[in-house]
């Protein structure tokens, strides 16, 4: 059974930096496609960036140059270093991973309804 944990979510000042994990099990990490998302009461889910099997990265346009994915196969963690935060970064931050696929869609791929999600972790940037 695919379980995630993710953690690192907090308040900070703009400009701050923060990282979040996202610990993985029941699945093979190593060969998956796995990402991030965000979300706050009334908008859309967002994709904020993505890592498959292969290292192919993808990162919204909002957060290209300050946020960085990464992976560390021997922890079965999933990360996003986040710098030079911003206000408009808070939300709700949701790791996905889709174990069916080890190549990862666009961020608007239908692929990603049916990925497994976390329980999400708060990410507040004040001005």
């Amino acid at each position: 059974q695919v379980h995630l944990v993710e953690s690192g979510g907090g308040s900070v000042q703009a400009g701050g930096s923060l990282r979040l994990s996202c610990a993985g099990s029941g699945y093979d990490f190593r060969r998956t496609c796995m990402g991030w998302f965000r979300k706050s009461p009334g908008k859309e889910r967002e994709g904020v960036a993505s890592v498959d099997y292969y290292g192919s990265l993808r990162y919204a346009d909002s957060v290209k140059g300050r946020f960085t994915i990464s992976k560390d196969i021997a922890k079965s963690t999933l990360y996003l270093q986040m710098n030079s935060l911003k206000p408009e970064d808070s939300d709700l931050y949701y790791c996905a991973v889709d174990p069916r696929y080890s190549t990862c869609g666009t961020f608007g791929d239908s692929r990603w309804i049916s990925a497994y999600w976390g329980q999400g972790t708060q990410v507040t940037v004040s001005a």
